[in-house]
């Protein structure tokens, strides 16, 4: 393949003075063409003498312009494109050779398409073609609809992650995690605007888990975007109340209190990175200062921890939702590059990881 196309790209450099040789026989004859027309126009009368001279007179001119070229024997050789010739033929092979060589993997050997959809792993386009097959016999399973849908989610489907929604929806019923799904997805392609159609989804969701942390929170959110202030705080407000006191979305519950002109509620006496009742009532006499580097060397101590013990899927969503509440996004990208080892992203809580971070503006390599 690499020889295929060093040959189709250096042909047109080979080619070049040959080319030119022929567009000039071709110009010259087509003059030649055009002086017997002339004469035959003139034999039938179609113009008159005068007119006949004067054409005659213009193409001449052209002529011997075109047959006064320098002959091709002695016309200076054309330079011939070394330089491109030789990157073509030698340092473009070699480029690709390096580069395949660092990011490529030379030591895993082919697999037809047909193997690696019998076993996808963690390949994500796999695992698309793989289900969309399925679902192309079989329309009607909900089933397949249900678990392609979050997959078309995090791979920014949009379009397809909402089709896939509502379908599950139809074959299987509402559920609280369909129906938030859903909404979230209506938000997505609303730009993150909780719109009237994903607040219904929402509302129903509630009707059917009206303690749904998810729903209560999206349901506010759409309160403080539709200017609704006193609503908003107050529905945050009550969310933070009546939640758990290591619940992950506390820290951005608090942000959207404060920006509704309310004081950030501590549930249970905790705050991010688990402080104690006496620490809580000691922040109360600090500077402002004193209190966030005091929360900072909490979550700092949550960290820790998660180092010593990764397998706590709370205490990851905890901590990534805290660097970014202390707006320290770099942290917060490597805190879910740690989560998103031990959770990987194909599993459900790699998939709430890779929600929250959507949420936040966080990508693994830092912002985005």
């Amino acid at each position: 393949m690499t020889a295929a196309v060093a040959a189709f790209l250096v042909y047109p450099l080979l080619r070049g003075a040959k080319a030119a040789d022929d567009d000039r026989a071709g110009e010259a004859a087509v003059y030649r063409d055009q002086l017997r027309e002339l004469d035959r126009d003139l034999a039938g009368g179609l113009i008159s003498a005068d007119e006949a001279d004067y054409a005659r007179a213009e193409i001449g001119r052209r002529l011997i312009a075109v047959s006064a070229a320098e002959p091709k024997a002695e016309r200076k050789p054309v330079r011939p494109h070394r330089f491109s010739e030789a990157f073509v033929l030698l340092l473009l092979p070699v480029l690709g050779l390096c580069l395949y060589t660092a990011l490529g993997r030379p030591d895993v050997p082919s697999r037809p398409l047909a193997d690696r959809l019998a076993d996808p792993g963690n390949d994500m386009a796999m695992l698309i073609v793989k289900a969309e097959r399925h679902l192309a016999e079989d329309p009607e399973d909900g089933r397949g609809w249900d678990v392609l849908a979050p997959i078309y989610y995090n791979a920014q489907r949009i379009a397809d992650a909402e089709k896939a929604y509502r379908n599950a929806i139809r074959l299987l019923g509402p559920s609280p995690i369909r129906l938030d799904g859903l909404a979230e997805t209506l938000m997505a392609g609303a730009g993150g605007v909780v719109t009237e159609e994903s607040r219904k989804a929402l509302e129903q969701s509630l009707s059917l888990e009206p303690d749904n942390p998810r729903a209560r929170f999206y349901v506010a959110l759409g309160l403080e975007q539709a200017g609704q202030t006193g609503q908003a705080k107050a529905a945050f407000e009550a969310l933070a109340k009546e939640s758990p006191a290591d619940a992950p979305w506390l820290p951005l519950v608090n942000e959207h209190i404060a920006k509704n002109g309310g004081a950030p509620v501590v549930a249970g006496g905790k705050a991010p990175g688990n402080p104690t009742e006496e620490d809580v009532a000691a922040a109360q006499d600090m500077s402002s200062s004193e209190q966030q580097q005091m929360i900072r060397g909490m979550v700092e101590s949550l960290d820790a921890k998660l180092v010593a013990d990764p397998n706590n899927f709370e205490g990851w969503m905890r901590l990534v939702r805290s660097y970014a509440v202390l707006n320290d996004k770099d942290r917060a990208a490597s805190a879910l590059k740690r989560a998103l080892a031990a959770f990987p992203a194909d599993g459900e809580e790699g998939r709430q990881l890779m929600a929250l971070a959507r949420e936040l503006g966080i990508a693994e390599g830092g912002t985005e």
